[in-house]
Parts: C-alpha cells; sequence; structure tokens
C-alpha cells in the first residue's frame, strides 16, 4: 500500500511568523498535535503542540512567542508515492509518530501518523513502529 491511500490529506499549515496562540487555537480547532511550518510555499518546520509547551512556555515564554522560536526546522518527510511498510520502518528508526508527506516537486500532500497506518493496514506495522519509538534510547531533549 502506498503512503497516499492513508495519509490524512487535509492538511493545514501554520506560518513562522504566527504566534505560538495561534498555533495552538488552530492545532484545538482541528483536534491535532501537529502542523507543518510553511514559508512562501515552502515546509520549513513542524510545530506540536509539545513544542509550544517544552520549548514555549516552560521556557516563559508567552502566547505572542513566534512560531519559528519553538519550531522543529528539521523535517523528515516521506514521498506520497512509497510503501507504508518501508516508510513505517523509517518512522521507527528515526522516532517520529507522524511525517508530512511531500510530492516529487516537493509540495505538501499530507500527513501520515501512525494512526492513519493502523486504520489503512492493520497487520501490526504501526505497532511494530511504535515499539522502535518507544524504545528507551538514552537522554531525551527538546532542544532544536
Amino acid at each position: 500500500m502506498k503512503v497516499r491511500d492513508a495519509m490524512t490529506h487535509d492538511v493545514r499549515i501554520t506560518n513562522p511568523d504566527e504566534t505560538i496562540l495561534q498555533a495552538a487555537q488552530t492545532m484545538a480547532n482541528l483536534d491535532a498535535g501537529i502542523l507543518p511550518v510553511g514559508d512562501h510555499d515552502r515546509l520549513v518546520g513542524m510545530i506540536t503542540d509539545r513544542d509550544i509547551a517544552i520549548r514555549g512556555i516552560a521556557k516563559g515564554r508567552g502566547p505572542d512567542t513566534k512560531v519559528r522560536d519553538v519550531m522543529t526546522s528539521e523535517v523528515k518527510y516521506c514521498f506520497d508515492d512509497q510503501e507504508i511498510d518501508e516508510v513505517c520502518r523509517n518512522m521507527g528508526n528515526i522516532k517520529v509518530r507522524r511525517l508530512p508527506v511531500l510530492d516529487h516537486s516537493k509540495r505538501l500532500v499530507g500527513i501520515l501518523s501512525l494512526g492513519d497506518i493502523a486504520v489503512a493496514q492493520g497487520n501490526g506495522a504501526a505497532g511494530e513502529a511504535l515499539k522502535g519509538i518507544s524504545r528507551h534510547g538514552g537522554m531525551h531533549s527538546q532542544t532544536p
């Protein structure tokens, strides 16, 4: 099965100059914990609810803090025509639960989550990826 057959197609993007309050409100409206960050049709980062909490609020930053100040700028991604099993193994290896999905023009076309994979495949691939993600790997850091 291809990534495009399982991914979430309806994706909202936030801008690096928006505030973390605006990003958090968008996440709340979508019932999502992650947003891609785009600048002029280019994916430049990802922001999660955890980024807002750990890199923002926990460090004394307020709701007017810019997304760019707390986002993760190193973006891991997959392509829409990749096989899900391959991407799932990669997600376990790089320890992520969600990946932005790009087409070969490097345009954002969706988000793939372990939940999407579990619903689409039901063959245990998502569970195997989660084992790799959840395995203790030493010190964890929220430092960009």
